[in-house]
């Protein structure tokens, strides 16, 4: 990755409705070339989707919790994970090392809606046990873009 890819990726970050030619204006480089390295980043696997960031929160959703699920080791983690895709409130999980076997981030409308989805969680024949911890506040939000700037400390050897 380049100054351009990092340039355009920071300002599709920062104006994702910039659009390519006025990002091509912005830049000083031809349409063509903007086009190009997007279509390069995307088929790379490093821009990953043009849509909307969501807030949970604006949705109705304020509350916040991350589960630690202990899976059934006979039953393995796919089953558990296709019935996790089926709960809207389930936003990501992941296969994790430690105490646990699976870490869910959920959402619910309240305190208590919250047993509500710790106990859809739950309700799949493979979770032998979830231990649950509430997010009180954001620190610091999911980002990925400093991993960008990070690219070019490497390459200059800072």
């Amino acid at each position: 990755m380049d100054d351009l890819d990092r340039t355009l990726i920071s300002l599709f970050a920062a104006e994702p409705r910039v659009g390519v030619l006025e990002a091509s204006r912005r830049l000083g480089v031809a349409r063509g070339t903007v086009q190009a390295r997007l279509d390069r980043l995307v088929a790379r696997g490093v821009v990953t989707g043009w849509g909307p960031e969501l807030s949970p929160e604006a949705l109705g959703y304020p509350v916040t919790a991350f589960l630690t699920l202990e899976i059934r080791q006979l039953s393995g983690h796919l089953a558990v994970a296709e019935h996790l895709a089926t709960i809207p409130e389930v936003l990501e999980a992941h296969t994790i090392t430690g105490a646990g076997d699976l870490w869910c981030r959920v959402v619910s409308r309240s305190n208590a809606d919250l047993q509500r989805v710790i106990d859809l969680v739950v309700s799949v024949d493979g979770v032998q046990r979830a231990s649950t911890v509430m997010a009180l506040a954001v620190q610091v939000p999911y980002r990925v873009l400093p991993l960008v700037d990070a690219t070019a400390d490497e390459r200059d050897g800072a």
